[in-house]
């Protein structure tokens, strides 16, 4: 039996987690617009963790810089690895680049965000 709940606490953290999980694009949305996105994820889940593949990296690690430099965001864990993608094109797997970057609020966020 404990056992059975432990797989189910596994599952819930699992599952929290992609609630405040934001998937950076390189294309689709400009830079402030995962700024500010991530400090509404923030507000509402205390901590948000930003994603993203190949060239979206950069945008990731300059949302994260943002958000550290004005005082919203501590750096809590980053992770990096590759992962294998399927290209239809070449009928072969194609190992891409892959960040996650999990940032917690600062003290002050409430009083920054306020301002």
């Amino acid at each position: 039996m404990e056992q059975i709940t432990e797989g189910v606490d596994k599952i819930k953290i699992s599952e929290s987690q992609k609630k405040n999980r934001i998937q950076v694009s390189n294309t689709k949305k400009p830079l402030f617009f995962y700024v500010n996105l991530a400090k509404r994820y923030m507000q509402q889940h205390n901590e948000v963790e930003l994603s993203a593949l190949g060239m979206a990296i950069s945008t990731v690690v300059s949302v994260a810089e943002i958000l550290k430099n004005n005082g919203f965001a501590l750096e809590k864990k980053i992770t990096t690895s590759t992962v294998e993608i399927k290209d239809d094109s070449r009928g072969r797997p194609v190992q891409k680049a892959k960040i996650e970057v999990v940032l917690g609020k600062t003290a002050n966020f409430d009083e920054l965000m306020a301002a």
